[in-house]
């Protein structure tokens, strides 16, 4: 589990005992704030415990959600606009309008981790928002990988969440196009 500076602190009393927890190999600090029961740990727990207000979006969440079989080279994350800049070179931050945000998060299980991410009907519509910006043969495989999975979608919120775009009746065009 892992687990921020502020909650070792609630958990040890202090920061004496955190080190001492340290140093005896009850706990491991994997980088500045973040500490580790286990000596080992992936890097998305990390980020998730580092970053707890992002969302993870784009192309990590393509490969989250089995869409496409290319692992990205960041951690594609979106937080609202008004949020601070991530100094990550492991992160890629997009900044999201604040109505937008909030629009299809869910936790989802990813190798027994819980991570916030955007549902797979909101990652359509920014698939179809971002298609320009991605190469042709990636597009096609998660266009694909859609169309094999029409019958697990609920295309009630994917109306929904175009509605609130400005393009909305264009994105849904596109994906009755492409997809259905």
């Amino acid at each position: 589990m892992v687990l921020t500076y502020k909650e070792c602190i609630d958990k040890y009393g202090s920061d004496y005992l955190l080190k001492k927890n340290i140093s005896e190999g009850k706990i491991f600090q994997k980088e500045k704030g973040i500490y580790s029961e286990k000596q080992s740990c992936s890097e998305i727990e990390i980020i998730t415990a580092k970053y707890p207000q992002a969302v993870f979006t784009g192309e990590s969440a393509f490969y989250y959600h089995s869409l496409t079989d290319v692992i990205p080279d960041y951690y594609y994350i979106a937080t609202k606009r008004n949020d601070t800049r991530f100094n990550d070179r492991r992160v890629r931050q997009r900044f999201m309008l604040n109505e937008l945000y909030d629009m299809g998060v869910q936790m989802f299980n990813y190798n027994n981790i819980y991570i916030k991410i955007y549902s797979i009907e909101r990652m359509l519509i920014e698939l179809m928002r971002f298609r320009n910006k991605l190469p042709f043969d990636y597009y096609k495989e998660i266009i694909n990988n859609y169309r094999n999975r029409v019958n697990e979608m609920d295309f009630g919120k994917v109306e929904d969440y175009s509605e609130k775009f400005r393009n909305g009746d264009h994105l849904m065009d596109m994906i009755q196009m492409e997809v259905l």
